[in-house]
């Protein structure tokens, strides 16, 4: 693990490791898995707890990972304030926390053990109907009466506003690139720009995404840039598809199905193959 790691590295990342156990251990009711978990992941909620600021946690993990200087890193929420995702299915029914949504714990062992995490599509239980949106609440809410709406960080739509392109990444479409998608003021700054705006398609489904097309994710895309649903309607926009995605890159061999037609119908003027590779274990996931 530590192998070309120098040692000054060692003690620093060693360090913020340390702390974050601590943290857990601190809150000792709550059960915690390390299992299937990011090594990076507990270390930057270490650096984050012990700093008590996002930008200096991104600060030093942009230093420590070698990060080059010239690629910026920016939270799209800047604040001390603690909140939770949450989601509303189709259905009607809310799903509180990103793990719940995500990636629910499996109970298969001992009561005095952690739950074990399994993101793979097959091990997770199926959510009981299609999310319909993600939205913050409270950290101590459970319903729609919590739902808060955090500022943006101006910097955020400074960089939107002055970049070549837009890149929606690899990753999980509700938990990790929409959270950061409907908060007021993104949909406004991506819709007046006249660049490339591409969504770099995942290799394969998840519990969030099952049974999805190409094109359901522009259009879930869109709908969190327009904020369509929710009781906000004051804040509400009505752009088209083709304003917030213009281009789509897809892996060779993926398991999601490319609808071209309905791609070209919603404005994606664009769709491009890419090589990819069959990652080990998990049947049906690229990179």
């Amino acid at each position: 693990l530590w192998r070309g790691v120098s040692e000054p590295y060692k003690e620093i990342i060693r360090a913020f490791l340390v702390h974050f156990h601590y943290q857990i251990l601190r809150n000792a009711g709550h059960r915690f898995c390390f299992q299937h978990g990011s090594v990076g992941n507990f270390f930057f909620s270490g650096a984050r707890s012990f700093f008590r600021s996002l930008d200096a946690a991104i600060f030093l993990f942009s230093r420590v990972s070698n990060i080059p200087q010239r690629s910026l890193v920016l939270p799209c929420v800047c604040t001390n304030d603690r909140f939770t995702l949450g989601a509303e299915l189709f259905d009607g029914s809310i799903i509180r926390g990103q793990n719940d949504i995500s990636h629910p714990a499996v109970s298969d062992s001992p009561r005095h053990l952690p739950l074990s995490v399994d993101k793979t599509c097959d091990a997770s239980r199926a959510l009981p109907a299609p999310i319909r949106r993600v939205f913050y609440m409270s950290s101590e809410g459970t319903n729609l009466l919590h739902e808060v709406f955090p500022c943006v960080n101006r910097r955020v739509l400074d960089q939107v506003e002055a970049v070549d392109a837009i890149i929606y990444g690899i990753g999980s479409l509700f938990t990790s690139i929409c959270p950061s998608l409907i908060l007021r003021g993104v949909g406004e700054a991506i819709s007046a720009r006249a660049c490339p705006k591409v969504l770099v398609l995942n290799g394969s489904l998840d519990r969030e995404t099952a049974g999805m097309a190409a094109s359901d994710f522009v259009v879930a895309i869109s709908n969190c840039l327009n904020r369509t649903f929710g009781d906000d309607s004051r804040h509400r926009l009505k752009h088209s598809s083709m304003r917030y995605v213009t281009h789509l890159i897809a892996p060779e061999g993926g398991a999601i199905p490319l609808d071209r037609e309905r791609l070209t119908y919603l404005g994606v003027t664009s769709v491009t193959m890419v090589p990819s590779i069959a990652c080990e274990g998990s049947p049906g996931s690229t990179l």
